[in-house]
């Protein structure tokens, strides 16, 4: 499978959202990337539902809701119902994982789970075969524009060797510090999606910086 490219809502210019919306609808990218932020599991608040509902109204592509917060089953369905295709949670946020994951895939959505930088991947071993979707945090979660933490490599290669070992279709998506340097060296890792936020965004040419990404 090639492997996917999903730019960052997080970093678009909110006062021309419509503009950037339609800039991913026509690139090569694959999802829309969009991060919810409570302020307690994270310090920071970002999108609510209208702000997603919004989005959805436009998009094109697949909608891929990130969820940094406390108490992620409350809103499982809402996120459904604003738009959500893929939904991930924390695994730092959910003490009875197994349970979030199935709430998920009740609703008709991809299940993720995102483990953040400090996180050891055993911690998947026995969910690993209902997952949708790990989403490896690269940069610790709350902004955007961090540095890359060079010790990812190594936890992809080791969640690649859990896939692999347990039977699992689960993609490896990796959000925080994305570059065509660090890009290339997670695919090469075995990393599915790429999230990439700034790096797009901040660019002269955000369509041809999706483009460089996918053809990594």
């Amino acid at each position: 499978m090639k492997h996917l490219i999903a730019p960052s809502i997080l970093a678009a210019d909110f006062a021309n959202l419509q503009r950037d919306i339609e800039m991913i609808n026509n690139s090569d990218a694959d999802w829309f990337h969009i991060d919810v932020m409570d302020g307690v599991f994270v310090p920071n608040i970002s999108f609510g539902m209208p702000v997603i509902s919004a989005i959805k109204k436009h998009a094109k592509k697949t909608l891929d809701v990130h969820l940094m917060i406390v108490n992620p089953n409350q809103f499982i369905k809402t996120f459904k119902q604003v738009g959500a295709d893929v939904l991930t949670v924390h695994y730092e946020a959910c003490p009875h994982l197994h349970r979030t994951i199935q709430a998920i895939k009740n609703e008709d959505m991809l299940a993720g789970v995102s483990l953040n930088p400090h996180t050891p991947i055993a911690v998947l071993e026995d969910v690993i075969r209902d997952i949708d979707v790990v989403l490896l945090m690269s940069v610790n979660p709350g902004f955007g524009g961090q540095s890359f933490i060079e010790n990812t490599y190594k936890k992809v290669i080791q969640l690649r060797d859990l896939i692999d070992k347990s039977g699992s279709k689960t993609l490896i998506e990796i959000d925080g510090g994305v570059n065509s340097v660090t890009g290339k060296k997670l695919i090469a890792a075995g990393a599915d999606v790429l999230v990439a936020g700034s790096y797009v965004f901040k660019s002269d040419n955000p369509t041809k910086t999706i483009k460089e990404l996918k053809n990594l």
